[in-house]
């Protein structure tokens, strides 16, 4: 299948990225079309229900939620505000006004006698008339504050004509009986509802008074103007608690598979508002969402084709559309199953989708961005998938959640799951759980609810589906987007493979060889954090094409064997010892092995001089070039290349010495380094100098503990030797 698609791929060349997202781009809004496109009939009150309608959606039925804030507020008593001293303030302005209603009579009676002192013998000074003394009573209002002023004013004027009609002790007991009234009622809340029945109530006991009817009257004034409201409305007060009531109200709720109207019963009002707020009472369909989602699926297509821009290597960028797309479109087919099977009874069942897993995937196979993009567009899609839960609360988990566990999946290291262990299952399955337990929360729901158990259960089986999904599909979907997966690594390092095989049974030293560099080579590149089984099967094939002139390489000779070489040229070696290079790549590439160990083939000698024959040539023709006896490369390009280069000339030289040391084998490694650094074999590698380092020594650890010199210790006799001589002593 996967070379079918290589095949395919290359068939349509530059087509192939537009086709493959516009056929993409057309799954998608075949798969959420259904979600979104929602065929209406027409309905109006009064008429019967053909079938039983139930609610396509949870939502609010925002009517029966203002009534009954309505209900709530009117409930509230309203609050008011009591005055106390008001009750003071009245009676300090009626002795103030019979104060100035005493001070009007002195003045008057004293202008009179003064008057009176002046006047001649014969002649007769007129008594002060009641206007003046209410012309000088009015004279003395003009010093007085406005509310005092107004208070005054509100008496008729004949409260005036009649006060100074009467006596100085029957002006004191009207003063007297009217503050007695007047503070008796001013002690209660009076409030403006109630202030005519307190005044009348107060009215009736004048009767009862011991006193002329002008007094009656007098008091009669007073009383009426002298109690007023104390005990005001607070409106501010109120308001805040008819608010605080209203916010009280639990919002009612409409719920997905209600039951509206039954069938063959009438369509009430009530009923009609329910449909109304469904959307189910247009027979026309709304094109918006169908808009929304055409626009949504275009604005991934362009998000694409810019990412894709920024990548320079076309096989780059075809493998990042094509693995998006297959990942995306599995992704966006499990959020359907999942919602095809969501109802009231299993509103959560959305959490089982493991949002996790796609944006994993991208992470490890693609690069960062991939992850992130596929958790971005998982997001939007889902808006429409769960279109019908438009409204309700599960939709915002379901955002959140899916948000939240992509994003988080995109933080995780770039490397197998299974190897990460518990960092991995606090980034892909803890965290996530405890948002969604922050969403419960956040939603009011009690943690002791059967629903809220239920929304965690899902929860936590979607986040694991997530975990182990990635785990356990890791390798099958590594073997269909790359060449070096890990099944492939395996089955490649079995023995019984038919070019080992072949390559132990022609060339043994040469696989003894490529075990041993294999070992070296593989502990050092684990020791940096590279690709150690890779780097160990690209050793076990690397010197493949000796097999063809095995008995031209050293390690392969019998013991006391003639060197073939002793009798060929320098440039005939040369081109034998080259061979094995490049017989080795085309021997590899016939094999279809990934495509790493057919580069290390070519890279494990880089572009390094062939010494010993070079020397050989230069003595015959001194004019001989350096480049001629180089091998043809190139460089080593990665790190684990430049390692098997080293590995590979360290043990074949270190076989070779005679009683190996372990100070021989380090200083032997050191310099075969520091010449691989001076040639500039490593420059393309991207090994640092720490890294070479850790290689340094790994190399020495390995070669030493293999090539170490022994201590011969002197043959001691068997046990059964031993008892022989025993046995010939006795029968001698």
């Amino acid at each position: 299948m996967k070379h079918s698609l290589i095949k395919l791929r290359d068939k349509l060349g530059k087509a192939f990225i537009p086709l493959l997202l516009l056929l993409f781009s057309a799954f998608l809004f075949i798969v959420m079309f259904g979600s979104v496109y929602q065929k209406r009939v027409e309905i109006k009150a009064g008429q019967l229900a053909e079938k039983t309608i139930r609610a396509n959606k949870n939502i609010e039925n925002t009517h029966e939620t203002n009534a009954k804030k309505k209900l709530a507020a009117e409930a509230i008593t309203p609050e008011y505000m009591y005055q106390e001293d008001t009750a003071g303030v009245q009676h300090k302005r009626i002795e103030k006004l019979f104060k100035l209603i005493v001070t009007a009579n002195e003045k008057t009676d004293k202008e009179y006698q003064e008057k009176q002192a002046k006047a001649k013998k014969d002649e007769t000074i007129p008594k002060p008339t009641i206007e003046e003394r209410v012309a000088n009573l009015k004279a003395q209002f003009e010093s007085l504050d406005q509310d005092e002023l107004s208070f005054f004013q509100k008496l008729p004027n004949s409260f005036y004509q009649n006060i100074f009609a009467l006596t100085n002790n029957q002006i004191q007991q009207v003063k007297t009986e009217s503050l007695k009234i007047i503070d008796e009622k001013m002690k209660d809340h009076v409030r403006e509802a109630d202030l005519s029945k307190i005044r009348q109530s107060a009215i009736e006991k004048i009767q009862f008074l011991d006193v002329t009817p002008t007094m009656q009257q007098e008091i009669r004034y007073l009383v009426n103007e002298g109690i007023v409201v104390n005990d005001f409305p607070n409106d501010k007060k109120t308001e805040e608690l008819r608010q605080n009531a209203m916010d009280a109200v639990q919002p009612s709720m409409i719920y997905q598979g209600e039951i509206i109207v039954r069938e063959g019963t009438q369509i009430d009002s009530k009923a009609m508002e329910k449909l109304e707020l469904l959307g189910m009472t247009n027979q026309s369909t709304s094109v918006f969402p169908i808009v929304a989602l055409a626009l949504a699926i275009l604005l991934q297509v362009l998000v694409l084709i810019f990412f894709t821009k920024q990548v320079t290597e076309d096989g780059k960028r075809r493998h990042f559309i094509l693995f998006y797309v297959s990942a995306m479109s599995l992704s966006i087919l499990l959020m359907k199953f999942f919602q095809i099977f969501q109802s009231e009874q299993m509103m959560y069942i959305s959490l089982f989708f493991p949002a996790a897993f796609t944006p994993l995937v991208l992470n490890s196979f693609v690069n960062r961005r991939a992850g992130i993009l596929a958790a971005i567009f998982q997001v939007v899609f889902s808006l429409f998938v769960f279109y019908n839960s438009i409204g309700t609360n599960s939709l915002t988990i379901i955002l959140v959640s899916y948000a939240f566990s992509g994003m988080l999946a995109t933080v995780v290291k770039r490397t197998r799951i299974s190897e990460q262990g518990l960092v991995a299952i606090f980034w892909v399955v803890i965290f996530p759980v405890c948002m969604d337990f922050i969403l419960m929360i956040y939603q009011g729901m009690s943690v002791l609810d059967g629903k809220s158990w239920t929304m965690m259960i899902c929860a936590l089986a979607g986040t694991t589906l997530s975990f182990l999904s990635s785990m356990g599909l890791h390798p099958y979907i590594e073997l269909l987007v790359t060449d070096d997966s890990m099944i492939v690594l395996n089955e490649l390092s079995n023995p019984n493979h038919p070019l080992l095989k072949q390559l132990l049974e022609e060339a043994p030293g040469t696989y003894h060889h490529s075990m041993m560099v294999a070992s070296l080579s593989a502990n050092a590149v684990a020791e940096i954090g590279g690709r150690s089984l890779l780097t160990r099967v690209a050793c076990y094939y690397h010197d493949i094409g000796k097999i063809k002139h095995a008995n031209f390489f050293v390690e392969n000779l019998p013991a006391g064997a003639e060197n073939p070489h002793n009798f060929l040229l320098p440039e005939d070696s040369k081109q034998i010892i080259f061979g094995h290079v490049i017989d080795g790549a085309k021997i590899l590439e016939d094999y279809r092995m990934p495509s790493m160990v057919i580069d290390i083939c070519y890279q494990h000698h880089g572009t390094t001089l062939m010494k010993f024959f070079y020397f050989k040539a230069k003595e015959r023709n001194p004019d001989i070039k350096e480049e001629e006896f180089r091998y043809p490369g190139p460089k080593p390009q990665t790190r684990e290349a430049g390692i098997v280069s080293i590995a590979d000339t360290c043990e074949a030289a270190v076989r070779a010495m005679d009683s190996p040391t372990n100070e021989k084998i380090k200083e032997f490694v050191h310099s075969v380094i520091q010449d691989r650094i001076a040639d500039g074999q490593l420059d393309e590698c991207g090994l640092t100098m720490k890294e070479i380092r850790t290689v340094e020594k790994s190399l020495i650890n390995g070669l030493c503990s293999t090539f170490h010199s022994r201590i011969k210790y002197p043959k001691m006799k068997s046990e059964a030797e031993k008892m022989r001589d025993e046995q010939e002593k006795r029968d001698d």
